[in-house]
C-alpha cells in the first residue's frame, strides 16, 4: 500500500504540474501569436506492468516458437496456460490437460507440474500421490502432438532412481553437453518422522527412466534454510549463454516467510553428478523484502524475453507475512542480470504495484 500511495502521489503531483504549464501556454497566446501547446503523454502503462501477475504457486515457464507455455500447481489436475506475454499472463485461456484418475496412486495432491519438448514431443514431470505425503511421487506425461494444448497426454507412470527410491517432489530437467538429467527433491525418511528434504540427481535414459546411482546434490545446511524444518527443494537449473550451469532451489519450509532462493554453481569441467563439483553459496541469493510486500519469495522458474535479449525469475511470494503454504501466494515476475563472476544477480523481490517495464519485444 505504500509503495501504490506514492506512485500514485506522483502521479497526481505530475498531473497538476503539467495543467499549470498548458495554462502558462494558454495565457500567453492571448496576448500575442499562439503558442505551440506540447500534448499530454499518458502514462507510460501500455509498456509496463506490475506484479502480482496472479493468484498461484509453483510457476513453472517452457519457451518454444514464441509461445510461452506455463504451469502451476492446481492440486488434483494439470492446467496449462500458452500465451505470446507472460505479462497477459491471467489473460491466457487455461485448458486442463490432465486429470489422474480417482483412487489412483497420482490421485492426489497434484503438485509443480513443469512442461518440456524432448525429440519431437512434449512431456510434463508433475508430483502427486494417494493423499497420504509419505505418498508423494513424480511422475511423467507424454504427449506426441506438435501443440500440447490439443492431441492426447500418455501417463508414462513414476520416474524414479532404484537407490533413492522415496518421498520425491519438484522434478524437473537440465541438459548439459549432451545429456539429461532429472533433479527432485527427496526424503529419504520412510517413517516420516524426519521431515529434511534434500535435493537429488540422477542421468536419464530416456525422458521417462533415470539410470545409475541418485546422488544427493544438496542437503539443508545454513540456518536461513531450516526455517520451519531443514527444506532444500524447488530445483531449477539455469545455464548461462557461455554454457555455465547454476543450479536455484528453494530452502526452508514454505509455510514461513523465510522461504528463500539459494544457489549451487558448477566448476568448469565438473561432472553433474559429483557433489563436490557444484559449489554452494553461503547466503540466500533471493529473500523475503516486507517493505516490498514479499514474503516467503521462492520456486522459480526462468525465461527469455520475446526479442531473447533479457532474462527473467518467476516466482511465487505472499503479500503479507504469515501466510504460509495457501491460496493467497501469488505469482510474480522481474528482470535480471549477471555479476563479473557470470553468476546471476537477481536483485531483490520487486514491490507489488510498481510499474516496471514489460519484457523487451514483447507485443
Amino acid at each position: 500500500m505504500i509503495n501504490n500511495f506514492k506512485y500514485l502521489k506522483r502521479r497526481s503531483l505530475n498531473l497538476i504540474f503539467g495543467s499549470l504549464v498548458i495554462s502558462a501556454f494558454l495565457s500567453c497566446g492571448k496576448s500575442g501569436s499562439p503558442a505551440p501547446i506540447e500534448p499530454v503523454i499518458p502514462p507510460p502503462t501500455a509498456s509496463t506492468f506490475a506484479n502480482p501477475l496472479m493468484n498461484g504457486a509453483d510457476p513453472a515457464v517452457f519457451q518454444k516458437d514464441g509461445v510461452y507455455y506455463y504451469l502451476q500447481t492446481n492440486g488434483s489436475s494439470i492446467v496449462l496456460y500458452a500465451t505470446t506475454a507472460m505479462t497477459k499472463l491471467a489473460a491466457a485461456v487455461p485448458k486442463t490437460v490432465y486429470t489422474p484418475t480417482a483412487g489412483a496412486q497420482n490421485a492426489r495432491n497434484v503438485w509443480a507440474p513443469e512442461i518440456f519438448y524432448f525429440d519431437g514431443k512434449w512431456y510434463i514431470y508433475y508430483t502427486a500421490g494417494n493423499g497420504a505425503d509419505i505418498s508423494q511421487r513424480t511422475w511423467v506425461l507424454e504427449n506426441s502432438s506438435a501443440d500440447p494444448t490439443t492431441g492426447s497426454w500418455v501417463d508414462k507412470g513414476r520416474i524414479f532412481s532404484t537407490s533413492a527410491d522415496f518421498w520425491a517432489i519438484d522434478g524437473t530437467v537440465f541438459e548439459f553437453n549432451g545429456s539429461r538429467y532429472f533433479l527432485w527433491c527427496g526424503r529419504p525418511d520412510l517413517t516420516n518422522v524426519n521431515l529434511t528434504q534434500n535435493i537429488y540427481i540422477s542421468k536419464m535414459t530416456n525422458p521417462y527412466t533415470l539410470e545409475g546411482t541418485a546422488t544427493k546434490l544438496t542437503e539443508p545446511e545454513f540456518n536461513w534454510e531450516k526455517n520451519g524444518f531443514g527444506v532444500n527443494e524447488g530445483p531449477e537449473v539455469l545455464v548461462t549463454s557461455d554454457n555455465k550451469p547454476f543450479l536455484i532451489y528453494s530452502a526452508s519450509y514454505c509455510g514461513t516467510d523465510d522461504y528463500a532462493l539459494g544457489m549451487l554453481s558448477l566448476k568448469a569441467g565438473g561432472n553433474p553428478l559429483v557433489k563436490t563439483d557444484w559449489i554452494k553459496s553461503a547466503q540466500p541469493v533471493f529473500s523475503k523484502q516486507p517493505q516490498n510486500n514479499a514474503f516467503g519469495p521462492g520456486h522459480n522458474s526462468f525465461f527469455k524475453s520475446p526479442d531473447g535479449k533479457e532474462n527473467w525469475i518467476i516466482y511465487h511470494a505472499n503479500s503479507a507475512t504469515n501466510q504460509g503454504c495457501a491460496d493467497k501466494r501469488n505469482i510474480r515476475m522481474q528482470k535480471f542480470t549477471f555479476k563479473a563472476d557470470g553468476s546471476p544477480d537477481f536483485g531483490e523481490p520487486v514491490a507489488t504495484g510498481l510499474q516496471i517495464n514489460k519484457p523487451s519485444g514483447e507485443q
